[in-house]
């Protein structure tokens, strides 16, 4: 594993520790508020131990005693009544930490130009930094969890050391005992322990790195098999009836011998720490030896060889803790510099910055100028060649043989995709130069494979937390949705499916598809797009799903796209794709004039399904 540069891990644990701040706001600070607490409050017990027992064996003062034992009471109440508060406050943030660690990547994926999010070398590492976030926390957890060591560490050294300044200053009679040499000698003792601990933790790490990298794809597997498949009850049926589970078998059987071949690995992150802890236990022996020495000589009372014995015991902690931390460091700063890749991916599409007019009128017009797309990373181009104008209230039908583009038309429109070559044009200005979220604003869409959502009814048709009510309503009983809508049992916040509410309603369909369209109508664009989202249905039923929603479209521009002819007879024009090109355009009845035509072939091929 190539070792980070210090500069650049300092660089990566500030960038972590914005991240937290942004998405788990005080956590951080909160865990290291409660570790200052929590490792001041055993200096506190030693130092007030060794003044009662001094007292104990010298002068016996009641008051003085009462005083230093009245103080510790009070001061580990305070104590324990802050970390108590603390504490109940960090667990509530840490309990929703992965939650928003989640997020991390929801608002990333938003922000990604869209064709990114159907790249396959951004797909795999979006789902590398994903499998990170499960197995480390993306390095942000170990971050949170790093923080109380820190904070540990650094009050163990510091105080440890004021407290034992006075160790080496008293003076014994002995020559050699009270040589300044001890110092180091004592300090090189535990830095030496410290050392062996973090060598051994290095080792570890590096060997657990190696196996990550090898088993990311049994990983993967198993995510497949017990997320996806298995627990999946739309892969229920092919699961029971091809015994898929007879390869998850297998799998197991090949993860069984991966473990078996690396016992040598296993022995190796046993041994070492052991070694480690051994010599440090040595360290600690010399610390105590040196200080029951000095004591034999007078050089303090009984109460100051607890104190020291304990506080040189903190120290060797803190060292071991801080050095540990350093390797540590490094090892969840990979981590977090393969979450940065994958943050830290540029968003290619131009925004623009014109503000899209609102004209009262609605005289908005569209025009596709020579326009061309070809998919990243492919040879062959979706769309050739493109010229179509057409205006606001206009219906428009998109029709041609699956694959012949008509989604890709849709995805260039609504500015998903730009074009290779050639533009596009909304009342005569390149779309690319309007602001992005504006443009997307004035389009509804209802897609081939559209999604509703585990939430209340009222909420998928607003596509929102809040929403006007009497809105929802008027574009359920426009979607047709009525009936059914009378038949729930909480209206229209009852819940949809049963992932968040057990008494969730599941619906069939081509209500899916009712409320999509309500969807579309609450939203209120000037442009309204269905892309066969009744692909599934037969063709009578999607007949009449495309004359509901061409009626409630009223004066706004529908566009419709579908492999059935059919279904946009009404359209005032059609246009005919085929293999990314537009061949014919006109009305159903001039299309149909033309019997040598791509519209002619289609028309007499798909006939027989609407006699």
């Amino acid at each position: 594993m190539k070792r980070m540069p210090m500069k650049k891990r300092i660089s990566v644990t500030a960038r972590g520790f914005k991240i937290l701040k942004r998405y788990c706001p005080g956590l951080a600070q909160g865990k290291a508020l409660y570790e200052l607490i929590n490792s001041i409050q055993p200096f506190i017990t030693v130092w007030f131990s060794a003044q009662i027992i001094n007292e104990i064996s010298t002068q016996r003062r009641i008051k003085t005693i009462v005083l230093y034992v009245s103080s510790i009471v009070l001061i580990h109440f305070i104590c324990a009544v802050l970390k108590n508060t603390i504490n109940r406050l960090c667990n509530e943030k840490e309990s929703q930490m992965w939650d928003w660690f989640g997020k991390i990547f929801s608002d990333k994926q938003m922000s990604l130009d869209f064709a990114d999010l159907e790249s396959p070398e951004i797909q795999h590492q979006r789902q590398e930094a994903e499998e990170n976030l499960y197995m480390f926390g993306n390095g942000l957890a170990q971050l949170v969890w790093g923080t109380s060591t820190l904070v540990n560490a650094c009050v163990n050294i510091l105080v440890s050391i004021a407290m034992t300044v006075t160790l080496f200053l008293s003076q014994s009679g002995n020559a050699v005992m009270d040589s300044p040499a001890w110092i180091f000698i004592i300090l090189a003792c535990i830095t030496f322990g410290g050392l062996c601990n973090s060598k051994a933790t290095i080792k570890e790490n590096e060997i657990f790195m190696r196996w990550c990298k090898d088993t990311v794809w049994f990983n993967r597997v198993f995510i497949f098999f017990g997320k996806d498949l298995y627990m999946n009850p739309e892969n229920a049926k092919d699961v029971r009836i091809y015994e898929q589970n007879i390869i998850a078998s297998k799998i197991l059987d090949k993860l069984i011998r991966y473990d078996r071949e690396n016992q040598t690995d296993l022995f190796k992150m046993s041994i070492l720490p052991a070694i480690a802890y051994f010599i440090i236990g040595l360290a600690n022996v010399m610390c105590c030896l040196f200080v029951a020495v000095k004591a034999f000589f007078g050089a303090f009372g009984v109460g100051n060889i607890i104190q020291y014995t304990a506080v040189l015991s903190r120290l060797g902690e803190g060292l071991q803790d801080f050095m540990f931390l350093l390797s540590d460091n490094e090892v969840y700063c990979t981590h977090l510099q393969s979450l940065y890749d994958y943050l830290d991916i540029p968003n290619h599409m131009y925004q623009g910055s014109l503000t899209v007019e609102k004209r009262d009128d609605n005289e908005y017009y569209v025009e596709f100028r020579d326009v061309s797309f070809q998919y990243p990373n492919t040879d062959t181009y979706a769309l050739r060649h493109v010229n179509l104008t057409f205006r606001v209230g206009e219906k428009l039908a998109v029709v041609g043989m699956n694959g012949s583009g008509k989604t890709t038309f849709i995805k260039l429109m609504c500015r998903l995709y730009d074009p290779t070559e050639g533009e596009i044009l909304l009342n005569g200005v390149n779309i690319q130069k309007y602001n992005y979220e504006e443009y997307m604003s004035i389009f509804s869409v209802v897609f081939q494979d559209f999604r509703l959502f585990s939430f209340s009814l009222g909420q998928n048709v607003a596509a929102n937390v809040r929403y006007d009510r009497d809105n929802v309503l008027a574009c359920l009983e426009k979607a047709g949705f009525r009936e059914r809508l009378d038949s729930m049992p909480n209206h229209i916040e009852t819940c949809l499916y049963k992932d968040f509410e057990t008494d969730g309603v599941e619906i069939s369909s081509g209500e899916a598809q009712k409320i999509a369209l309500a969807r579309a109508l609450y939203k209120d664009c000037p442009f309204m797009i269905l892309d066969e989202p009744t692909a599934a249905l037969d063709p009578v039923s999607e007949y009449e799903v495309y004359c509901k929603f061409n009626e409630i479209a009223g004066g706004k521009t529908a566009i419709y796209i579908s492999h059935r002819l059919a279904s946009c007879r009404f359209c005032d024009k059609i246009a005919v794709f085929h293999e990314g090109a537009v061949v014919q355009m006109g009305t159903h009845e001039e299309l149909l004039t033309d019997n040598s035509g791509k519209y002619y072939e289609l028309w007499n091929a798909q006939a027989q399904y609407y006699v």
